[in-house]
């Protein structure tokens, strides 16, 4: 097993679970519930559920949790991922439903629709933003996390993955199956595969073999109606609507159907880290030419950080640090990296052969994930841990010059502690046409930002501090990233770009955002959402919106 250095900038960067991020599902009702209270709400909807699944009560009352049961919440906690939404004034669910089998979530979405109550849906809790277990009006939590079987067939190289299921989950059974077959996702193991996969998701493999959604060639989803719908039964429409989409628009995925890629016996791994007083400068110019354009197999993540130097005692730098993964061998990358990337000085000795599974165990900073751990541990859930965080996005289309560089080193030191996650495109992702899923960042896009801040203090001061240094620095960013619209991704979950209200002007508040995340694709979301839920049922606060009612069709 590999050995890294256990920086706390690498700590930074696994606090992140980037890729990902469960983009958790949440929708609600077209109007408000009649009632407020946990008491009156829980026999209603316990009834209603035994009617719509032929159960008894006393079966049901095992996965329905009101705020009087003594589990409520521990269930709720197990799966908040980011602490800055766990605080005491954080608004609560009315109910949490985990559902046992489809029919359960079949009748939930019955249930919640009929009542009418507003339904929230999470398979793994990483939505950066809560989405997937807060509202401000009153609501219910559909909790997908028992739903996570994996069922592997390596003789046609696919798997069905339920939503409820995590990423180090599908690595590990892939793992169990072929030592030579993997999946593009992200490199957080505790994220959900439900809500990574209806927003894109994205790995170290996304160079060579695209985002996790260009990899879907089926799907089960629940839908307005109750119904299970497969690809077939649902159309190519709403097929392609819920491979970035975000499916939380449209109904409640169940399940996906993926296509897996072949991986190398040995992969290599490295990383190579270069303070400011170290020319750091030079580092960041010329991997954004090298990266987005070097060889596909070749996945070089950048991450940028203030810290205190090592270099110069007692003062302020920046970090740059190089983290990759080359699917091939040691002296391979390091001859394409010494014509291509002369100042990153890669040598073999910085560079660390091992298997597939081996470097997504590798990706974690986590004291559990060192000292030779087994793939067993991807199945590690880690319930009830969340640090405070803010994340933003950003996509960036032209070089940033040294100049521009250098000015950014300064703000980051004066603001004190937002960094930067740089994520190279190009390969696979620059041939994939725009419009091939609702993700449309394809050609044209050199590396994409992911704005990253934790810290450790529970106040509602240091929440208000460090969210706003994440702002400024966004606001600082402008004139390097793309424009018109401002680019970002779903899975990066960003409130700060717009929310829907659902009063008269809904479909203009949901291009604001609609405009960012899907580009020209957005147009093309609303006519399906209208069309599959024209009620507009499911809905959260940065859903697809409906058609305005003077111009459906």
């Amino acid at each position: 097993m590999a050995e890294k250095s256990s920086s706390p900038f690498l700590s930074f960067f696994v606090a992140t679970c980037l890729l990902l991020l469960n983009l958790s599902l949440s929708v609600s009702a077209a109007a408000p519930s009649p009632s407020s209270s946990s008491s009156s709400l829980y026999p209603t909807f316990l009834h209603c559920l035994t009617q719509q699944t032929n159960s008894s009560s006393t079966q049901l009352s095992n996965i329905v949790f009101d705020r009087s049961n003594a589990s409520f919440s521990t269930v709720l906690q197990n799966y908040i991922r980011n602490a800055r939404l766990n605080t005491s004034s954080t608004p609560k669910p009315l109910i949490i439903v985990t559902p046992l089998q489809e029919s359960h979530v079949q009748a939930a979405v019955i249930c919640a629709k009929s009542i009418p109550i507003q339904i929230k849906i999470r398979s793994g809790g990483h939505d950066y933003e809560g989405i997937s277990y807060i509202s401000d009006e009153p609501f219910i939590i559909l909790d997908m996390f028992n739903l996570r079987t994996i069922t592997v067939d390596i003789s046609s190289e696919t798997a069905v993955v339920q939503a409820g299921a995590t990423l180090g989950e599908l690595y590990y059974n892939i793992w169990k199956n072929s030592k030579i077959h993997g999946f593009p996702a992200g490199v957080c193991p505790t994220v959900g595969v439900g809500g990574h996969l209806s927003g894109g998701g994205y790995g170290a493999m996304l160079r060579k073999y695209g985002l996790s959604v260009d990899n879907v060639i089926d799907a089960q989803i629940v839908d307005v109606k109750g119904r299970i719908l497969d690809r077939k039964s649902m159309g190519e429409d709403l097929f392609w609507a819920i491979r970035g989409g975000g499916g939380a628009s449209f109904g409640v995925v169940l399940s996906y159907t993926i296509k897996l890629v072949t991986v190398p016996e040995v992969v290599t791994v490295f990383q190579v880290e270069r303070y400011y007083e170290e020319n750091s400068t030079d580092l960041v110019l010329q991997w954004q030419q090298v990266a987005p354009s070097t060889d596909e197999r070749l996945f070089m993540r950048l991450l940028l950080q203030p810290v205190t130097s090592k270099i110069v005692k007692k003062t302020k730098s920046v970090r740059a640090t190089v983290i990759a993964l080359f699917l091939g061998g040691a002296d391979e990358v390091v001859s394409i990296l010494s014509k291509e990337f002369p100042v990153l000085r890669l040598k073999k000795e910085n560079c660390t052969e091992m298997s597939w599974i081996e470097s997504v165990i590798w990706y974690n900073d986590d004291a559990d994930y060192n000292n030779g751990a087994k793939p067993e541990i991807l199945l590690q859930r880690n319930l009830n841990s969340a640090s405070f965080l803010k994340r933003k996005s950003d996509y960036v289309q032209t070089p940033i010059s040294r100049d521009g560089l250098e000015w950014i080193f300064k703000r980051m030191v004066e603001l004190g502690k937002v960094g930067f996650v740089f994520n190279p495109y190009g390969g696979k992702m620059a041939e994939t046409p725009a419009d091939a899923t609702p993700f449309p960042h394809r050609a044209g896009n050199l590396f994409k930002i992911q704005y990253s801040v934790n810290w450790d203090d529970p106040s509602a001061g240091a929440a208000v501090n460090f969210t706003n240094q994440a702002k400024r620095l966004y606001s600082y960013m402008t004139p390097f990233v793309s424009k018109n619209p401002r680019s970002a991704y779903l899975n990066y979950r960003d409130l700060d770009i717009g929310i829907n209200s659902f009063d008269a002007h809904s479909f203009q508040e949901g291009e604001v955002y609609g405009s960012k995340y899907f580009n020209g694709n957005f147009d093309r979301l609303v006519k399906i959402k209208t069309a599959v839920d024209p009620d507009n049922f499911f809905r959260n606060e940065q859903s697809i919106p409906i058609l305005p009612s003077n111009t459906n069709a």
